[in-house]
């Protein structure tokens, strides 16, 4: 099925609901065969978009091509889409395989080769024997099984999912991850995931889009979003951080009269240095390895099970998050402390508001 997937082009799509921008003005390629991930805040518009490459909602302006072909006026059904909505969708008076077959009867396909296709799409969600079972029977991951059988039945060479996984326990939710980047990968086609849930992002994508405000703020791939984002709304919206303002001057980012270790010279101006508690360590001695220092103190020693949380303070007065193994050696709260960060990891972002 990889060589049907089909790439989506998007120009200048733009959706206003009265004064507000659901859409402004978004341009975004996405590749053939790819897992590419909306992610942003609820109300950001990545609903909104994936509503409009579905056909459910008409942008005010723009373009959506699917390959060479516009879609804009293709009503959903020729769309040759397959969706899984946040709540699944599933007609409770059906069986599941009466569920898996309903886009099949839609097309007019022949009863025998609708048994043959709801059977291959339930064994390949690892659902093959459950066609007779009603939904009321089937725990709330194989309901969700269920609608990405019905999704994929008819083999569309697009998959879009808003929030299919919202409605599971943790657990659940984390093992369907894994299961659904398999099947991406297993079926290729193009797929476009919309979700809050920043780990979740991480974990299934190849890029991400992390909107806001019906705007693209950034695309990349996970890591590259995650270890350089590109402005502070990036960097607050995955992960944790603290943000600490720096000047740079002829090239030289200075902070509390050190100059900071970067991998490029930045722009001068002011800036904010982007920390993350899993980047920082607590230095034991003098040799700090290269390392950029941050002096501060100790405030809270926070036991989290398989790692601690050092809540430290600088010397500005801005708290910051330090990740640690359980065994925190010698540090005791109210301790002075320098801090560790490698210069590969030493983040200067724009000067922005918040």
């Amino acid at each position: 099925m990889r060589d049907a997937a089909l790439p989506i082009t998007i120009r200048q799509l733009t959706k206003r609901y009265g004064k507000a921008h659901a859409l402004d003005h978004i341009d975004l390629d996405i590749r053939s065969g790819e897992f590419l991930t909306l992610l942003g805040p609820s109300g950001s518009g990545k609903t909104t978009l994936l509503t409009v490459l579905a056909g459910f909602t008409r942008p005010d302006s723009g373009s959506v091509r699917f390959g060479d072909t516009e879609m804009i006026a293709t009503p959903p059904h020729r769309r040759d889409v397959g969706m899984v909505f946040q709540n699944y969708a599933l007609f409770p008076h059906m069986t599941v395989a009466g569920n898996v077959a309903f886009p099949l009867k839609l097309r007019g396909v022949k009863p025998d080769e609708i048994a043959r296709r709801v059977e291959r799409a339930l064994e390949t969600v690892r659902l093959g024997g459950y066609g007779a079972r009603g939904v009321h029977q089937l725990s709330g991951g194989q309901r969700q099984r269920v609608a990405l059988a019905r999704a994929i039945v008819f083999e569309p060479r697009i998959l879009l999912m808003d929030e299919p996984l919202s409605a599971l326990d943790k657990q659940l939710r984390e093992h369907m991850q894994i299961e659904l980047r398999q099947l991406h990968d297993q079926l290729g086609m193009t797929t476009v995931y919309v979700t809050h849930d920043q780990r979740e992002a991480l974990t299934m994508s190849d890029r991400i889009a992390v909107i806001n405000g019906g705007r693209i703020m950034q695309l990349d791939a996970p890591r590259a979003l995650y270890e350089r984002p590109t402005n502070r709304f990036v960097a607050e919206f995955i992960g944790e951080s603290a943000f600490v303002p720096v000047q740079v001057r002829g090239g030289v980012a200075t902070l509390g009269g050190r100059a900071l270790r970067v991998s490029a010279p930045p722009a001068d101006g002011r800036r904010w240095l982007m920390l993350r508690p899993e980047l920082l360590r607590v230095l034991d001695g003098p040799d700090d390895g290269g390392a950029n220092l941050l002096d501060a103190t100790l405030r809270a020693i926070v036991y989290q099970g398989d790692s601690s949380l050092l809540q430290v303070t600088l010397a500005d007065g801005t708290p910051v998050g330090v990740r640690s193994g359980v065994d925190t050696g010698r540090c005791r709260v109210g301790d002075a402390v320098t801090l560790g960060l490698a210069p590969q990891h030493t983040c200067l972002l724009p000067d922005e508001a918040p």
